[in-house]
């Protein structure tokens, strides 16, 4: 796992913001549920990319060209993810999805891993913007030790090699750390690639 923190300074998470806000515009926040219980999740979440991370109670975890309510392709993904991708991942092809998840003062994750995908050897970058979360993570399996980490607004986090199957997850908020959001919270932009080259 590597960590960068501030790697986005403030001009450039308003700019990042502003990308974020056209693509909520396009392809608005859902609320995703889970496979066969269909227990609606905390967060709020919506994609851009060719493909889109979503679940629901029917046909569980998956990648789809499409938004499950507006049935509309996600919106194309902003020119700086793409540049971050390429500067941070060390991976031959784009990536396919970047999924945005918005978490309200009280939004959480539970400890879960990223396993969606075809190629594990594909990393999974994520970046910050809004009120600092507290980021867990363990080792591959549910019983290795879990450290935390503070993830601010302009954070990013790479997950890869060995760490790209480590469980991890959003224990909690700290409302009022950021003022990036009139709203408050925090987003999350997970990029990944879905398919092998």
């Amino acid at each position: 796992m590597e960590h960068f923190p501030a790697k986005f300074d403030a001009p450039a998470q308003r700019r990042l913001l502003g990308e974020l806000r056209r693509i909520i515009a396009e392809a608005p926040l859902f609320v995703p549920t889970m496979p066969r219980s269909g227990k609606e999740m905390s967060v709020r979440m919506t994609n851009c990319g060719p493909l889109g991370w979503v679940t629901d109670k029917e046909r569980g975890y998956r990648y789809q060209a499409t938004h499950p309510v507006t049935g509309k392709p996600w919106p194309n993904m902003p020119r700086v993810l793409l540049d971050l991708w390429n500067e941070v991942a060390r991976y031959p092809a784009p990536p396919e999805a970047c999924l945005v998840n918005y978490y309200a003062a009280s939004a959480k994750m539970g400890l879960h891993q990223d396993k969606d995908e075809a190629d594990f050897s594909a990393p999974v970058v994520s970046v910050s913007l809004g009120d600092t979360g507290i980021f867990r993570v363990g080792g591959t399996t549910r019983k290795g030790p879990i450290r935390a980490l503070e993830l601010k607004s302009g954070d990013v986090v790479v997950l890869d090699g060995e760490d790209r199957l480590a469980y991890h997850g959003i224990d909690r908020i700290l409302p009022g750390s950021s003022d990036l959001l009139a709203e408050g919270g925090r987003f999350n932009l997970t990029l990944r690639r879905v398919t092998k080259p």
